[in-house]
């Protein structure tokens, strides 16, 4: 099973955590792609998911030839809109406000690229994501304490986030950290990794 490095394209401590269950020896690199271009041609969120995924992967891939290389991306979906990494506190609350008491997506594309073929599997996965009614001094707490400046949707779901939600809906609940094992477990499969053979 380690006649293919595997490397994880992102700085992601939550995704090293989850990858790390499967038991599989891996590297973790920073991808540095730029995702504003992609996200300027208004691709639908499902789409656009995967090419950053993609192109993640890629990134990585080049300067690690022959690695086996999974990326990943991650985006919420409301009223038409990609809602993508706030940034600032401001932005936050903004989202988090547009969210309380109704239903968004969350949407994780995962990419798993050969360096030693040029094959790349992908998968999608979508989570619905109710959030309880909050009030803005809510709202501030929250962002405040945890501040999520750099998670799609504004929450950290791992932690304090999940004292936002009433419901979650989806099929694995690791995509809504960032990296959906069973459908990994399946990416690696494609690729001629059985997670539960031998090690060596």
């Amino acid at each position: 099973m380690t006649a293919k490095r595997l490397i994880l394209a992102s700085t992601s401590s939550w995704r090293a955590d989850l990858l790390g269950r499967l038991q599989i020896p891996f590297g973790q690199v920073d991808p540095e792609v730029d995702e504003a271009p992609y996200k300027e041609r208004g691709l639908p969120p499902r789409e656009l998911v995967v090419e950053l995924a993609i192109a993640k992967a890629e990134a990585v891939a080049r300067l690690h030839p022959g690695a086996l290389v999974l990326g990943g991306d991650q985006v919420a979906f409301l009223d038409g809109q990609v809602l993508g990494k706030p940034g600032t506190e401001e932005r936050a609350r903004a989202q988090l406000s547009a969210m309380s008491g109704r239903t968004h997506e969350l949407i994780t594309g995962t990419a798993l690229l050969d360096g030693r073929t040029g094959d790349v599997h992908t998968a999608v996965d979508v989570h619905r994501m109710t959030m309880r009614p909050l009030s803005a001094k809510q709202i501030h707490h929250y962002v405040s304490r945890e501040r999520p400046l750099d998670a799609a949707g504004s929450y950290y779901i791992e932690g304090l986030g999940i004292s936002l939600f009433e419901r979650l809906q989806g099929d694995d609940f690791t995509a809504i950290i960032g990296l959906p094992l069973t459908q990994v477990v399946r990416l690696l499969t494609a690729s001629g990794i059985d997670v539960l053979g031998p090690l060596g």
